[in-house]
């Protein structure tokens, strides 16, 4: 039986690019719907489903913040990945905030692009096959579920995006130890360059508000260095 193949929601304004690039994708075997505004793309995501949604971040109709906004509400777990063609910092760190996973700018090159998008629809595809420690975690009150992304305390349960969930399995597989910010970026997010950085505040920022209901837990910043998650008492 033929395994049905990924397919990517891609919205991107400039028509000459959303072509090419939509024809290499599709010759890569993914299955793409391209639309060239941000109205359009929402009107297909609520459509069909889809594995991964790759963003223009300026578009007419709505723009890429806007547009990865209402996505992120109905499902938390997609991979969101933006293009830009600006180097703003503050343009890149919006996108994280909307809930986009990663970034690309332009110009760039298809090879690049296959490779974020590998590497997300791998990391979606949770290795059932680990054991019941890597994938299972208790936190304090909370119980935390890798394998579907959710965090549950007291029959309350918040879905996590992917991103979140691996950062939060970072801290309870190193807990109470000091982890370098460094190796945070460079083993979650491939680099530690300035941007990424400020990403990962962003999402260091999302995991205290998640687990703000038991005051026993605390993401710690170590000054110059990283970062600890302790749980008192434990």
């Amino acid at each position: 039986m033929e395994t049905t193949k990924p397919k990517i929601l891609y919205v991107e304004d400039d028509v000459n690019l959303g072509f090419v690039t939509s024809d290499n994708l599709k010759l890569k075997g993914y299955r793409v719907v391209y639309c060239k505004d941000g109205k359009s793309g929402l009107e297909a995501y609520n459509k069909e489903h889809f594995d991964i949604c790759i963003l223009d971040v300026m578009l007419p109709e709505m723009d890429g913040f806007t547009l990865s906004k209402l996505i992120r509400n109905k499902d938390k777990n997609i991979p969101i990945i933006f293009i830009t063609a600006k180097t703003m910092k503050e343009d890149r760190i919006a996108g994280f905030k909307t809930g986009a996973d990663d970034y690309i700018t332009k110009p760039f090159s298809i090879e690049e692009l296959l490779l974020r998008i590998e590497v997300f629809l791998k990391r979606s595809k949770v290795n059932t096959s680990d054991n019941e420690i890597s994938t299972q975690f208790t936190i304090g009150n909370y119980k935390f579920n890798f394998a579907d992304l959710s965090l549950e305390r007291k029959k309350q349960k918040s879905q996590l995006t992917l991103k979140e969930a691996e950062l939060l399995r970072y801290f309870c597989i190193n807990k109470g130890k000091i982890i370098k910010r460094e190796d945070i970026l460079k083993n979650l997010w491939g680099d530690d360059d300035y941007f990424m950085g400020r990403s990962l505040d962003v999402f260091i920022s999302r995991l205290r508000k998640y687990l703000s209901d038991d005051r026993s837990i605390s993401i710690e910043n170590i000054h110059g260095v990283g970062f600890r998650m302790d749980i008192a008492g434990k």
